[in-house]
């Protein structure tokens, strides 16, 4: 029993290694119950199951498929059958071959944009929201200028400019062009939203504190402000990733996207669009892949929202 007026036996202040094993512990909780709140969502993990086959198929798909996609030497519009389950095309491709180099491009190309478009995207509105002043006006007219200019117009000069196909590796290689126009052009949307958290944020008694100690302006937003929005930048780069999916099949169809030697899902549809009625493989198959490529990206997508979502119910342990 303690005496009164004697001193109160305080417990000893934790260690540094306590302390650090003490984060490390709850960051750890966190991103276990941002796993739980996905793993519940069970759209969200069929697509994450379907996507991680697209991929398998689309990159290791051609070492073990018996027929490469460059031999030509079969009979021409053979329906799907037991030595070729999606026939074969109009040179006398392949089709299973083909859809695995044409999902294989269009991945690389997905995951391309969602780059580009996703780093873009994040400086310049984290930029325009945290400083304000002239450098969001710039910014923000920027945005606006390239919404009201037509996209088919920017891709009519950025892929077909022969110093940007050049860089690129020449006419041999043009889908990486694709991908780069894409992105330069996809960014708009998730500039906007960190531009309106950023705004929220550099409010905050913490960012506050950090200019009160002397913190640049560089280490406030990336150190500070961009962690405090990845949840958004993760389901915006995801999102992004089936967006561009779309995209890029929608200027192969139109004859500006993806040319050959590439090839991609949107280009094979473009080939056999005029096959449609007698031979409707050719063109239905790839359209599949390009549809079971975006539900799978966009459930995932959804998932992703709703895990990171912090109104979301406690998850039951």
């Amino acid at each position: 029993m303690t005496e009164i007026g004697s001193p109160v036996a305080q417990a000893p202040a934790p260690t540094s290694a306590e302390a650090s094993q003490f984060d490390t512990t709850a960051a750890r909780k966190q991103w276990q119950v941002i796993l739980r709140r996905f793993l519940r969502h069970k759209a969200a993990v069929v697509g994450l199951g379907l996507f991680v086959l697209l991929v398998l198929f689309a990159f290791l798909g051609g070492l073990v498929w018996k027929y490469p996609f460059t031999d030509l030497g079969f009979k021409r519009y053979l329906p799907p059958s037991a030595d070729h389950p999606f026939g074969t095309d109009r040179l006398g491709g392949d089709m299973v071959a083909l859809i695995i180099r044409g999902t294989q491009f269009s991945i690389q190309i997905a995951l391309v944009v969602a780059l580009v478009s996703t780093v873009i995207g994040v400086v310049l509105g984290a930029l325009a929201g945290y400083l304000r002043g002239w450098v969001d006006s710039v910014i923000s007219r920027f945005i606006d200028l390239l919404l009201v200019i037509p996209s088919i117009v920017i891709a009519a000069v950025l892929v077909r400019n022969s110093f940007v196909l050049s860089v690129a590796g020449g006419s041999n290689s043009n889908w990486l062009v694709v991908a780069l126009y894409l992105g330069l052009i996809g960014w708009l949307a998730i500039a906007r939203v960190i531009r309106g958290m950023v705004l929220s944020l550099r409010e905050k008694e913490f960012i506050e504190a950090a200019r009160a100690l002397g913190a640049s302006t560089t280490r406030i937003i990336f150190k500070h402000i961009l962690p405090n929005t990845v949840d958004v930048i993760i389901v915006n780069a995801t999102l992004a990733i089936a967006q561009a999916v779309l995209l890029e099949a929608a200027l192969s169809f139109i004859g500006l996207g993806v040319q050959s030697p590439d090839t991609s899902l949107g280009l094979m549809i473009s080939l056999n669009k005029n096959e449609l009625t007698l031979h409707p493989w050719l063109f239905f198959i790839p359209f599949a892949f390009i549809v079971l490529i975006s539900l799978s990206v966009n459930f995932m997508g959804d998932g992703l929202r709703d895990a990171f979502d912090p109104r979301q119910k406690r998850v039951k342990a």
